[in-house]
């Protein structure tokens, strides 16, 4: 008789590790390939792959998979002034009164962020920030996600978390943040 474990390992889902819709070189000069090699390749695909080998802690696996799967898809190539527009400025300007209010209202957030964290925009306005990979909520509230490992900066902006964040935004993909939105 098989032991209860290994049936409850069978039904459990599998976790997809997240793809790239750039190169690894794309988003330089604000995340090296370096960056993106070690924060994606090595990290991000590693919660996935040790949730589905039941290694380390499952809750962590699974918020690491969940968090950097919301985390990457929304970048691109920099380029322009990429500011949003459309619905999700709508959003912004509603409640925050403008890209630049909400820019300075998330980064002053962020820098009290001690240790490893997220900071996010919910889909009703709200900035909020994740401890470690805890999502306490349902992920599906995030619109606006900026990772403040350590691990998201350090190769590229050494201690300099306050650089790393006024960079972020140059990478937003504004049509895939929108559609969030629903």
């Amino acid at each position: 008789m098989r032991e209860l474990i290994d049936i409850l390992k069978e039904d459990k889902e599998q976790l997809v590790a997240p793809t790239l819709n750039y190169k690894n070189t794309d988003l330089a000069p604000v995340m090296s390939k370096e960056t993106v090699d070690y924060h994606f390749n090595k990290l991000a695909k590693g919660y996935s792959k040790r949730y589905n080998a039941g290694e380390g802690d499952e809750k962590f696996n699974h918020d690491g998979h969940t968090l950097h799967a919301i985390y990457f898809p929304q970048f691109k190539k920099p380029g322009g002034a990429n500011r949003p527009k459309g619905q999700i400025a709508e959003f912004i300007n509603n409640k925050f009164g403008s890209y630049d209010d909400l820019k300075e209202q998330m980064k002053e957030q962020a820098m009290k962020i001690q240790g490893s964290g997220w900071i996010f925009v919910n889909n009703t306005g709200g900035i909020e920030t994740i401890k470690n990979h805890t999502i306490t909520g349902n992920s599906k509230r995030i619109i606006i996600l900026i990772d403040f490992w350590e691990h998201a900066f350090a190769l590229d902006y050494q201690a300099d978390k306050g650089k790393y964040f006024d960079n972020i935004w140059k990478l937003m993909d504004w049509d895939i943040i929108s559609q969030r939105l629903y």
